[in-house]
């Protein structure tokens, strides 16, 4: 079997939920003896190499735009991958919707992983917005297969768009603290600190949950890991909040000193709104985390409800609320840190994710030698 994987920025480059993805399924592929080729940024990257780790790559240049690098590059690929003798074609990204017209053209197998709910996330305003629930809705009718990572995703995509998907969540890899003192770099100190990872943008809240910890009567501190990579008004606006209770780490680059950060926090708070199943917080659960998310259909998902953690609202002054709730009566936190790691083995490792991927493949291509 001979699969493509489009839309992401490539292998082994990690930069975000889809490289990541992409990264962790493409080596257990290899591993089953299925031949990958990955479609790659050239800008990206500084050498070449036709074949890393048993992955094959290909390289297509496009335009350094925010809005137009990732459609021109999926396009030059989804062409390519049209004159190859590929059994199915994965391509990432809802954004790559109105390409599935070519894959149709060339009677190639396809599926997509539509990922979010982008045409509602703040980035994306007036014609951004448009084009992805465009977007959104050829990718139901131009694939053969839609990918949705959450069941809750999935009723939207059955109830906007009258269209069923296939189920098929992200992982995380367990892991366990190593070194604590890691933190303290930052003058931190073991379940001291309440923990957010994320980008600056207005979809994952950190505007509210900064300002609700403020207003709260926790002692503890804030860390806040991430940013953006250009000058926005929402995310200097964050940062320019000051508070001796605050931390601003920017970008956590180094992925020891990032897991430390999580496994010795008091709580992470998850304030992501509009995803199916998020890699954060998956990473969280994986860490052994306590969790305060956000009350959304997916995180509600992803937690079982109650089961593995809190939930908050963005009514004012409810966070502040919950926080000083926590503190006053905190016993049952040590219990979510102790069975966090069972959700991920239960539902959310990459081996049973992997599997999933490799059971829909075959069926494609038995409809195909059908």
């Amino acid at each position: 079997m001979k699969i493509a994987i489009i839309g992401s920025r490539g292998y082994p480059y990690v930069y975000s939920g889809y490289e990541t993805f992409v990264k962790e399924l493409v080596e257990r592929l290899v591993k089953q003896n299925i031949e990958v080729v990955v479609y790659c940024h050239k800008n990206l990257f500084s050498a070449y190499p036709p074949q890393v780790n048993g992955v094959k790559l290909k390289y297509f240049s496009t335009i350094e735009s925010k809005a137009l690098s990732q459609l021109l590059h999926s396009f030059q690929a989804i062409l390519d991958a049209c004159f190859r003798k590929y059994d199915v074609i994965l391509v990432v990204n809802s954004a790559n919707g109105p390409f599935g017209l070519l894959t149709k053209i060339f009677r190639k197998k396809t599926v997509i992983n539509v990922d979010g709910l982008e045409w509602l996330r703040p980035k994306w305003k007036g014609l951004g917005a448009r084009y992805f629930y465009l977007a959104s809705k050829l990718s139901t009718k131009l694939y053969d297969r839609v990918i949705t990572d959450s069941f809750e995703m999935q009723k939207i995509y059955l109830n906007e768009f009258n269209s069923d998907s296939t189920v098929i969540a992200y992982g995380a890899n367990i892991r366990y603290s190593k070194d604590s003192s890691v933190i303290n770099k930052w003058n931190l100190f073991p379940q001291e600190y309440y923990l957010i990872v994320g980008r600056l943008i207005p979809d994952n809240n950190a505007d509210i949950i900064v300002e609700e910890f403020i207003r709260s009567d926790s002692k503890k501190k804030l860390v806040i890991v991430g940013d953006v990579p250009y000058k926005d008004t929402y995310a200097t606006k964050i940062k320019s909040v000051t508070d001796a209770r605050l931390v601003f780490t920017g970008y956590v680059t180094n992925q020891n000193e990032l897991a430390e950060l999580y496994h010795n926090a008091y709580i992470y708070v998850h304030g992501h709104q509009y995803g199916g199943t998020n890699p954060t917080m998956l990473k969280a659960l994986a860490y052994g985390c306590s969790i305060l998310a956000l009350d959304t259909v997916f995180n509600k998902e992803m937690l079982e409800g109650e089961n593995y953690g809190v939930f908050f609202t963005k009514q004012p002054g409810n966070l502040a609320q919950v926080i000083d709730s926590i503190e006053k009566n905190d016993s049952f936190l040590k219990t979510f840190r102790e069975k966090a790691r069972e959700r991920i083995t239960n539902n959310y490792t990459w081996e049973k994710i992997c599997s999933q991927y490799i059971n829909l493949f075959e069926e494609l291509c038995k409809k195909n030698r059908g």
